[in-house]
C-alpha cells in the first residue's frame, strides 16, 4: 500500500503496509517511495513548486495521479476553490484510514491515533482535548518563553561566528524546544529526534527508512508517556494525563503529541530557514521585517506561508460514494489529495502574480498553508507566533546577514511532504 507518508503516524501502521507490500512479492526498501508521475506535487525548483503544477491546474484543477501498488484511485487537487471546498466538506469525504488496514496483521481502530486520520465523532473529542491549549490567551503565555529561546540561540550564533549554520544553530533548535516546552519533553533528545523528524517527511530514502524513522518517533513518544503516567509534568502530556486519566489512551495521547510535533516543528523549522531565504533576497523585505510595525511583520508572516506552503499536501480525504467532481468521476474509496503549494499559487486566491512573492499583497482569499475545515492545523497561531519572534530579531541582531552561498547551491530537499533545506549558511 502506497499512501501520503503522513498518513503513516506511527510505525504500527508503517509495518502493516510493509507485510502487504511484501505479501505481493515487493519489497519496500528497494521500491522508490513514489514514482515518476507521482512525484509532481513534492517537487520544486528553489523555493517554487515546479511548472508543471501551474499546467496541471490551468488543465484541469482535479487530475488523476497513476499511484502503483494500490486498489484505489488518487487523484489531486491543485486549483484554490475546489481544493477549499473538499477540505470543508465533512460529509461527501473521510480521513479515517484505519479501513485500510482492517484484518490485516494488529491494526484495529484502537491502534491509530491523532487529529488528521480520524472524523467526528471522535475527533470532536480529540481536538476538545487539545483546543484549549492553543487558545489565544493561553499561548500569549508561551510569548516570552519563545523570545528567550529565540534570543538564547541567536546568541549561540554570535559566539559561533561568522559563518554560521542558521538551520541547525536557529531554524531547527527553535521550534523544537518551542514544542518541547510546551508538551513537557525532554529537549536533551534534540539531536536525534530532530534526524528523525526529516526523515520520516524524505521520500528520497524509500519506504523502509520514512516508517523506520516513524516507528522510532513513536517509542520515543510512548516512553515519554510513560513516564508522564508515573508522574505528571506541567505542560500538555501531564494536563491531559492530569484531566483525562485511564479515559485516554497511551495511542490516542501518542498520536495527539505526534500531531502537535511533526505539525509544529519539522513545518516551523522549514518555514524560518525558508523564509529567511526569502527574506534575503531584497532589502527592501527585510528591512520593512527589522523595523517595521507588528502589523507589518504580521502581513510578511502571512506572505511568506502562502507563497513557500511548506506542508506541500494536506491529509488525504476518502471519498464516502461515487460521485462526479468537477468534471472528473469519483469512485467510492478514492483518495483525493490537496496540493496545497499549488491551491496557494492559484490566481483565484492569491490574485495578481501568484507565483511571486509580494508583502504588500491584497489576497481575494485566506491561504491553504496551514489547511482548512476541521483538519486545519491547531497550531496555526503558535507558528505564526513563532515566525514573527524569530524574523525580527535574527534581522535586527544581524542587520548584514547574507548567504554565506548562491541560493541555487543550497541544498533544497529534493522529495520531501515538508518542504525545507538541510543546512543555511550565513555570514554577518
Amino acid at each position: 500500500m502506497l499512501v501520503d507518508v503522513r498518513t503513516l503516524v506511527g510505525g504500527w501502521v508503517g509495518r502493516v503496509a510493509v507485510r502487504r507490500l511484501r505479501r505481493k512479492g515487493i519489497d519496500l526498501s528497494r521500491v522508490a517511495f513514489l514514482p515518476e508521475p507521482t512525484k509532481v506535487p513534492l517537487q520544486r525548483i528553489g523555493s517554487d513548486p515546479i511548472p508543471r503544477i501551474a499546467e496541471i491546474r490551468r488543465s484541469s484543477p482535479l487530475s488523476r495521479l497513476p499511484v502503483p501498488f494500490v486498489d484505489f484511485r488518487v487523484w489531486l487537487l491543485t486549483g484554490y476553490p475546489e481544493s477549499r471546498a473538499v477540505l470543508t466538506d465533512r460529509d461527501s469525504y473521510s480521513n479515517d484510514i484505519r479501513h485500510l488496514f482492517n484484518g490485516d496483521g494488529p491494526a484495529t481502530s484502537d491502534d491509530i491515533g491523532g487529529l488528521g486520520f480520524t472524523d467526528p465523532p471522535l475527533h470532536t473529542r480529540l481536538r476538545k482535548i487539545v483546543t484549549p491549549e492553543f487558545t489565544m490567551r493561553r499561548l500569549a503565555r508561551l510569548e516570552p518563553v519563545i523570545e528567550g529561546i529565540v534570543d538564547d540561540h541567536l546568541d549561540e550564533m554570535e559566539v559561533l561566528g561568522s559563518p554560521v549554520d542558521l538551520a541547525k544553530h536557529l531554524a531547527f533548535p527553535v521550534p523544537f524546544q518551542t514544542i518541547c516546552a510546551l508538551l513537557g519533553l525532554d529537549y536533551d533528545d534534540r539531536d536525534g529526534f530532530s534526524k528523525l523528524g526529516s526523515a520520516r517527511f524524505d521520500a528520497m530514502g524509500g519506504g523502509g527508512a520514512a516508517f523506520g524513522a516513524m516507528s522510532e518517533q513513536r517509542e520515543f513518544l510512548f516512553d515519554a508517556i510513560a513516564r508522564q503516567r508515573q508522574d505528571p509534568g506541567p505542560g500538555l502530556l501531564g494536563q491531559i494525563i492530569r484531566d483525562q486519566g485511564d479515559a485516554i489512551s497511551d495511542v490516542d495521547l501518542a498520536g495527539l503529541a505526534d500531531g502537535v510535533f511533526t505539525g509544529g516543528f519539522e513545518t516551523t523549522a522549514g518555514m524560518i530557514a525558508l523564509g529567511t531565504v526569502v527574506l534575503l533576497r531584497d532589502p527592501e523585505h527585510a528591512a520593512l521585517v527589522r523595523d517595521g510595525s507588528r502589523d507589518e511583520v504580521d502581513r510578511v508572516v502571512d506572505e511568506l506561508l502562502r507563497y513557500l506552503s511548506v506542508v506541500q499536501l494536506a491529509f488525504p480525504r476518502f471519498a464516502k460514494q461515487d460521485m462526479e467532481l468537477f468534471g472528473q468521476q469519483i469512485r467510492k474509496g478514492d483518495v483525493l489529495l490537496t496540493s496545497l503549494s499549488g491551491a496557494n499559487r492559484d490566481v483565484a486566491s492569491a490574485g495578481a502574480d501568484p507565483e511571486g512573492f509580494d508583502p504588500f499583497r491584497v489576497p481575494l482569499s485566506a491561504h491553504l498553508a496551514f489547511g482548512h475545515g476541521i483538519h486545519r492545523c491547531i497550531g496555526a497561531e503558535l507558528a505564526r507566533i513563532e515566525l514573527r519572534t524569530v524574523f525580527p530579531r535574527l534581522l535586527r541582531r544581524f542587520p548584514d546577514l547574507a548567504l554565506a552561498k548562491p541560493e541555487e547551491e543550497l541544498n533544497f530537499r529534493r522529495l520531501s511532504f515538508v518542504y525545507g533545506v538541510d543546512d543555511l549558511p550565513v555570514r554577518f
